[in-house]
């Protein structure tokens, strides 16, 4: 029987936090006059009360948390932080429409980046904040915020965090779950603080650094211009872009191992070997024809072609350059790099690295099991062997990722839509990435999609965020038979 009294507590948790992060806003609101304190006060205020609500109704409950419930509250908690981070964008008026206000907030919140709005610039400023804010809560997941500051709740917190850490690895930097959680967190604040002082060093206002530094580290991609990172055609700048998508593409507990000199764990991590191998790779490969069929320097066509690479393939979604200019080879080529992602443990979307490495090698064992069939070929990953069970997964999840994608581009061509952006929109948005080809390539936005498909794709980034399986196993009635 699924604890449903349990799981409305922990809602009510969530809704709390989600309130209090929309406060800071408020401070920009009144230092630049934007005039948008009162919605984001309101809408502080109504979650704040409806969490509130929600827990102390529950307080008394039993907070056993078991793995089903962990699913649920998960999934469960996506859908109430984009129902309610949207207040700010409905209540300031500064999105009209509730398709688009939920399209926007759950693209925040999944950082995939895509955007309905056609003037950036335009919106307040404290609104502006709390959209880049959205990012940043999602980026390393809101779960794993509450495990790590909310032990009040007094939840297994194991569940939460397996439910929404993404990727098929179980890497820990600590036994207790919520001292790993803490960890994350603090890595995640202080690369993030590292970003600000960097991009303002670069000559971002502060208020510009701030937001940027927020969706970098997100790998979300949402900027305060209209132009993207394009505005800031500034070296410096850029190159310290690269540096923070790639470190927010990398797996988290690698990063840790590093920053406390445990230099032999980093190097034990085949995924962030390969990782940084073929990062540098397709930048070489792909820089030389940028630089070859263009005017540009080499400089420039390096720098161009290694911002757009590790933008799309960490699912970033920040923009300098118009790819699809390139030409159709290096269109394509870019376009396929939203099926990559960054590493497991990260706070990238896409399919992940290690999924991509396990693929591979089991592929290149299967040929040797074809020529000796009697031999024992084990797959091994970081020096461990990978079980039958978790070859299994990964199978699975290619497979539904590759059908979902398929689906969900025949879905959009029979509304009308021609097929490069049917095929861009879907991979963009279950890859939460931002930019892709068609009509939403890196100089367009969404806004022209119809209602419908606009919470289509809504449920394609949330699909694509929780890695497919947190969703689709409520779908299943399996997960609500009683036991």
């Amino acid at each position: 029987m699924i604890h449903y009294k349990a799981i409305a507590k922990i809602m009510g948790g969530l809704l709390m936090l989600l309130g209090l992060l929309m406060l800071p806003g408020i401070g920009f609101s009144y230092y630049y006059e934007s005039g948008d304190q009162v919605p984001l006060i309101y809408s502080a205020f109504v979650s704040m009360a409806m969490g509130a609500i929600l827990f102390f109704s529950f307080s008394k409950q039993d907070q056993n948390i078991r793995k089903r419930e962990g699913y649920l509250i998960v999934a469960l908690s996506w859908v109430f932080m984009s129902l309610f981070g949207m207040l700010p964008f409905l209540v300031s008026g500064t999105i009209t429409s509730l398709p688009d206000a939920i399209f926007e907030t759950v693209s925040g919140l999944t950082t995939t980046g895509a955007s309905i709005l056609n003037d950036i610039e335009a919106l307040p400023k404290g609104i502006l904040f709390w959209r880049s804010m959205t990012q940043w809560i999602g980026g390393l997941g809101i779960i794993v915020l509450t495990v790590a500051i909310f032990p009040l709740l007094g939840i297994g917190g194991i569940e939460l965090f397996v439910a929404e850490s993404p990727g098929p690895t179980s890497d820990k930097l600590h036994p207790r779950i919520r001292e790993t959680a803490k960890r994350l967190w603090y890595v995640y604040v202080g690369l993030t603080v590292v970003c600000i002082g960097l991009y303002f060093l670069g000559g971002m206002s502060f208020y510009d650094a701030i937001n940027h530094a927020l969706t970098t580290m997100a790998t979300g991609g949402f900027s305060t211009k209209n132009a993207s990172m394009a505005y800031y055609d500034v070296p410096f700048i850029q190159y310290v872009a690269i540096l923070f998508m790639f470190l927010a593409g990398t797996n988290f507990t690698v990063i840790y191992f590093g920053l406390v000199g445990k230099f032999d764990r980093v190097w034990k991590s085949d995924e962030f070997k390969a990782y940084v191998l073929v990062v540098a790779l397709i930048i070489v490969a792909m820089a030389i024809p940028v630089y070859l069929f263009s005017d540009l320097g080499v400089e420039k066509a390096f720098r161009d072609t290694a911002f757009q690479v590790v933008s799309l393939l960490t699912t970033t979604g920040f923009v300098t350059a118009d790819y699809t200019s390139y030409g159709h080879g290096l269109t394509i080529l870019f376009f396929l790099l939203l099926f990559v992602g960054g590493c497991a443990g990260s706070t990238s979307g896409g399919i992940k690295f290690i999924r991509h490495l396990t693929f591979f090698k089991n592929t290149i064992l299967e040929f040797k099991r074809i020529v000796h069939p009697r031999a024992v070929v084990p797959l091994k990953i970081n020096g461990d062997r990978v079980t039958g069970k978790i070859i299994t997964h990964i199978m699975n999840f290619l497979l539904i990722y590759l059908m979902v994608f398929v689906m969900g581009s025949v879905v959009l061509s029979v509304f009308g839509y021609d097929m490069l952006t049917s095929f861009g929109a879907v991979a963009t948005c279950l890859g939460n990435v931002g930019p892709a080809i068609g009509k939403v390539g890196p100089l367009d936005n969404f806004s022209f999609f119809d209602p419908f498909t606009k919470l289509f794709l809504s449920f394609i980034m949330l699909l694509g965020r929780l890695e497919l399986f947190t969703i689709l196993v409520l779908f299943s009635p399996y997960f609500w038979r009683a036991n």
